[in-house]
């Protein structure tokens, strides 16, 4: 969740004149991920890491994170300094009309609290000043109980907290699912509440793509909103990345790589940016080595076409991405936060780090990723150039999802390339060019590399031409084999009528 608080301020580029994150973290418990059926819960459990209010809800055997909302220092490099405390937001409350008039924030400090953390601020437990009338009916039925026996509390989180339950009929008939429950009362503004729909609705409409976390039923009652979900119990990328020392081997890496980039194309072309991937967002079905991967978390989405901008600072401040951080970005942004888990994969250490979150974003803007050092001499000149790719800082130059997968590193995968829904910005942009424009064009795709015509020509296939050439109609039907209700809520669709517009006005 996340909309933008502050789309008023200017665009920056010094990372001094950015004040305290300003946007409240919308209600969500623990991950939705994901234990064993529950033991007997222990005092030790419950305070694992007591330097941090959101538990891990792990399976048993498999040690929590430290804090879902930074990844933490095991055995890295450089040690990951711990999260950022909780800030107050009651200056966007009041801007909001929702609460007391309070001193203005000051910059994101350098030392102390401000660590390493989420680019995002937590809404304090007594944020509520301004909840009075609001409408917390979501619609959901009421009948939680009737369908699933709730079990142990697997994780505690701000907002709320997981549970484990078993499904008493339907699909999930003795199936142990998890169950998400998101407290009513913390949810202080119209904005927060939004922001738990806008959660359910992509989780519902994405569910069916193989590596995302599949949803089962939402309920609300008097006092909770209960999103129930597919119990994954391999715990996270990160631990998996740690249980091997820290980093991955090339063609292992692959092998993740591709499942994120799978379901990430596909949230992109419905229309959905995540904006906080990173290895505590991936988490595996089971403790098989070849167990499938799941991304989870939708909670900072929304919805955008590919034509339009974001300019709210949400996300982990180690995986933002430069332009989120100048407060105008789009679905780019996701590709540079999977640049920084792949180069975590690979080298076992962050391309970016500081101790504090303005030294951590001071590094995003400035610094670049260090090559040189150990292990980068020894991996592959493709893997290498894989991560560059994403990790550049013109997001315009940044490979996308489908275009990654059609990367020479991993052209040997042999999977389907998706559907890009960049192509249709790209013919949008080829329309409205002047004639000496498409001339140049036409000079310069006589020079483009052999990666990436791979890439176009499969794009070009999968809107199945006829007679060698494609119209609108072939655009219209191949979005409408992939359509969700996501899709329609992002209205993706709605890019062909000015595709159509702008070509008329041509």
């Amino acid at each position: 969740m996340g909309h933008c608080c502050s789309k008023d301020e200017p665009a920056v580029d010094n990372i001094e004149v950015i004040t305290s994150v300003k946007h409240p973290t919308p209600p969500r418990a623990a991950s939705e991920a994901v234990a064993t059926p529950p033991p007997q819960m222990t005092s030790g459990f419950s305070s694992s890491f007591p330097a941090s209010p959101f538990q891990s809800p792990l399976p048993a055997g498999v040690r929590p994170s430290p804090s879902p909302a930074s990844t933490p220092g095991r055995k890295f490099r450089w040690p990951f300094p711990p999260p950022s405390p909780a800030k107050p937001i009651m200056a966007i409350m009041r801007r909001r009309g929702l609460g007391k008039q309070q001193p203005k924030e000051g910059p994101i400090p350098e030392e102390g609290g401000g660590e390493g953390g989420e680019a995002r601020e937590r809404v304090a437990d007594g944020a509520g000043a301004g909840d009075l009338g609001l409408d917390k009916s979501f619609g959901y039925p009421n009948n939680l109980a009737a369908k699933y026996e709730l079990g142990k509390e697997l994780g505690r989180g701000h907002f709320g907290h997981t549970c484990w339950a078993k499904g008493k009929k339907g699909e999930v008939k003795g199936q142990p699912v998890a169950v998400k429950i998101i407290s009513k009362a913390k949810m202080t503004t119209a904005l927060s509440i939004e922001d738990v729909r806008r959660e359910v609705k992509i989780l519902k409409a994405l569910s069916g793509h193989s590596n995302t976390i599949k949803f089962y039923d939402a309920f609300e009652d008097e006092n909770n909103v209960y999103v129930v979900m597919e119990l994954c119990e391999g715990g996270e990328l990160l631990d998996r990345i740690l249980s091997r020392g820290g980093r991955y081997t090339e063609e292992d890496a692959k092998t993740i790589v591709v499942q994120i980039l799978n379901v990430v194309a596909y949230c992109h072309l419905q229309g959905v940016v995540h904006r906080d991937l990173k290895p505590e967002n991936f988490l595996f079905t089971s403790r098989d080595e070849d167990a499938p991967l799941r991304i989870i978390d939708f909670g900072l989405s929304d919805f955008v076409r590919p034509d339009e901008h974001l300019n709210d600072i949400v996300g982990s401040a180690y995986y933002v991405a430069p332009e989120v951080l100048r407060r105008s970005y789009n679905l780019e942004a996701d590709m540079w936060s999977i640049g920084v888990i792949i180069y975590i994969l690979l080298c076992g250490s962050r391309p970016f780090w500081a101790r504090t979150e303005s030294g951590i974003f001071r590094s995003v803007l400035r610094s670049d990723p260090n090559f040189d050092d150990s292990p980068w001499p020894n991996v592959s000149p493709e893997a290498k150039d894989f991560v560059q790719r994403l990790l550049n800082k013109d997001h315009r130059k940044r490979m996308t999802a489908a275009q990654a997968l059609s990367h020479p590193w991993l052209r040997d995968s042999n999977q389907a390339m998706p559907l890009d829904i960049f192509i249709f910005k790209m013919v949008k942009s080829y329309i409205c060019a002047t004639s000496f424009k498409r001339a140049a064009l036409k000079a310069l795709a006589k020079a483009i590399p052999e990666d990436e015509l791979v890439y176009l020509r499969t794009q070009f296939s999968l809107l199945e031409p006829k007679n060698g050439s494609v119209s609108l109609d072939n655009f219209r039907v191949a979005l409408a084999k992939h359509v969700t209700d996501a899709m329609k809520e992002s209205r993706v669709p709605d890019i062909l009528n000015l595709v159509r517009l702008v070509y008329l006005s041509c």
